[in-house]
């Protein structure tokens, strides 16, 4: 499953497959395993953050897999609270001890926190964390066009990626244009929304879809997701759910579907009202 997964080459050089594995709310000995499972199925971008808690797990993940450490892909990221510099340089070198690891694949600024307004001193740590060999691509999460613009006019140096809230419900249209015309890959959280009663699981759409095509509803939306030209991290224990959500590579949506999809999307469709210039990340 591995070999049908494409590949996608950042403004840095790093080549990151187009889907990850996620890992937030999985932690301990359930974490490591469920972690586990997925690189063996095919995953090879792992997803994590400092304040996830559970940078220990996936480093013993990664060190009990027997795919080499280069094939993959290993993220983390800075919480708000670590934003003035000689902080953030001290957590990205705790979050290496934690998982064990010489180095971070990715490495990025977790929310913007614009009240602090210390997002580009936390910037001007990764871009040295880089540099020294402690991280070989840096990006930023759910950073808008202003908070990007800000970074790379201070400091001359654009993100890899964005890591922002995106699922049908909310397809940043904008926003995912933006990141284009910079060179910023998009990345999605929360690809296939939340399972809650308000979900776009329960959307009759994705009913309809589904059935046409003969996929789940979940290979349905993040076929979306690939079609839009985003790399979706999706998040499941359950290995069977894992696989499917990898086998989304053998078929396409026409036009029609993926305008009908398209529609769903809502001015205020982010699932936790989380706005970036207002929510404060520690």
């Amino acid at each position: 499953m591995v070999d049908s997964i494409p590949i996608r080459t950042l403004n840095d050089g790093l080549q990151v497959p187009t889907i990850g594995y996620g890992t937030a709310q999985l932690k301990g000995h359930a974490c490591v395993h469920s972690i586990q499972s997925a690189i063996e199925i095919g995953y090879r971008l792992i997803d994590s953050a400092f304040n996830y808690e559970n940078e220990g797990a996936v480093g013993e993940a990664v060190r009990r897999s027997s795919t080499p450490r280069e094939e993959l892909r290993i993220t983390s990221k800075l919480p708000g609270r670590h934003h003035a510099y000689n902080k953030a340089v001290e957590t990205i070198q705790e979050s290496l001890l934690r998982t064990g690891l010489d180095y971070f694949d990715l490495y990025l600024i977790h929310w913007p926190n614009p009240k602090q307004g210390l997002f580009v001193e936390a910037w001007q740590a990764l871009i040295d964390a880089k540099r020294w060999g402690l991280v070989r691509s840096i990006g930023v999460s759910n950073f808008l066009p202003e908070h990007l613009d800000q970074i790379i006019n201070e400091t001359g140096v654009t993100p890899s990626i964005n890591q922002i809230e995106l699922h049908p419900y909310f397809s940043q249209e904008e926003q995912r244009a933006y990141d284009k015309k910079l060179g910023i890959v998009t990345q999605s959280w929360s690809p296939l929304g939340r399972l809650r009663s308000d979900s776009v699981f329960h959307d009759q759409l994705f009913d309809d879809i589904a059935k046409s095509y003969g996929k789940s509803k979940a290979q349905i939306i993040l076929r979306w997701q690939i079609q839009l030209e985003n790399l979706p991290l999706v998040r499941s224990s359950n290995v069977s759910r894992q696989q499917d959500n990898l086998s989304i590579f053998d078929f396409e949506l026409d036009n029609r579907t993926m305008d009908a999809i398209n529609r769903l999307t809502r001015e205020n469709g982010r699932i936790d009202k989380q706005n970036p210039n207002e929510y404060e990340e520690f």
